[in-house]
């Protein structure tokens, strides 16, 4: 069964509480600004990175008007030298292309290769926007429905502060 059909039933399922709506494709935090319906819950940016060796893999989840300091956040987790991962890294790992990047993608991840790091903020907020892996709707999920989205898939997320550049 494809994995968008696997969590299409997950949501309906188990979810609780969570709102979807359609929207053309977006790829950009600017064009989801623009085409993205008013919803409840903090907007996110998603970051697939890698470290210096590409042994191992975070998909770092923040606000999304924070601008990353992946060197700081490198010394914070610690990790050698954190960059943005390839498109084929993103596909191997997490199953899905650049501009579809959620947690959602976590149910790919039945190895529990990659390694979550959630925003303080993110963490604290009542609601979270996310793709469902794809770039042509979004998903308003409660901090609880989060919670259990990560028992399902086994995923603990690291939550810090993450450093923002100045």
């Amino acid at each position: 069964m494809p994995m968008q059909e696997i969590l299409s039933r997950w949501l309906a399922s188990s979810a609780g509480d969570y709102a979807l709506v359609e929207h053309p494709a977006v790829h950009t935090i600017d064009e989801a600004l623009i085409h993205v319906p008013a919803m409840p819950g903090l907007m996110v940016k998603n970051l697939f990175v890698r470290d210096e060796k590409g042994r191992r893999h975070m998909l770092v989840i923040v606000p999304f008007d924070k601008r990353v300091d992946l060197a700081a956040l490198g010394r914070l987790l610690p990790a050698s030298k954190l960059s943005m991962a390839s498109p084929e890294r993103l596909l191997q790992h997490l199953g899905i292309t650049p501009g579809s990047v959620s947690l959602f993608a976590l149910i790919h991840d039945g190895a529990q290769a990659v390694e979550l790091v959630l925003d303080q903020a993110v963490w604290d907020a009542g609601h979270i926007q996310a793709h469902p892996l794809r770039n042509t709707a979004t998903v308003a999920l409660s901090h609880a429905t989060l919670v259990r989205f990560l028992a399902h898939t086994g995923h603990v997320p690291r939550i810090v502060t993450v450093p923002a550049t100045q």
